[in-house]
């Protein structure tokens, strides 16, 4: 299985509006983030603390990617 890319949440906001992903709302520091099909997830940002692997691995699951996808 691979590893995990380190991200911080403003990288991954960037690799997500990339895949169709779009930020419909902010609250506080989380980011809220829908693509055309209505898969949602939230992207905690905090300054640039790089996100762990297991919020990483839910956030792709909620978007249906895979972590391959985040390295194209």
């Amino acid at each position: 299985m691979a590893k995990a890319p380190r991200l911080s949440g403003k990288e991954l906001i960037r690799i997500l509006k990339s895949k169709g992903f779009k930020v419909v709302r902010i609250k506080g520091s989380h980011h809220i983030l829908k693509d055309s099909s209505e898969k949602v997830t939230v992207i905690p940002v905090h300054s640039n603390e790089i996100i762990g692997p297991g919020l990483l691995v839910k956030i792709l699951d909620d978007c249906e990617l895979k972590k391959e996808d985040l390295k194209k």
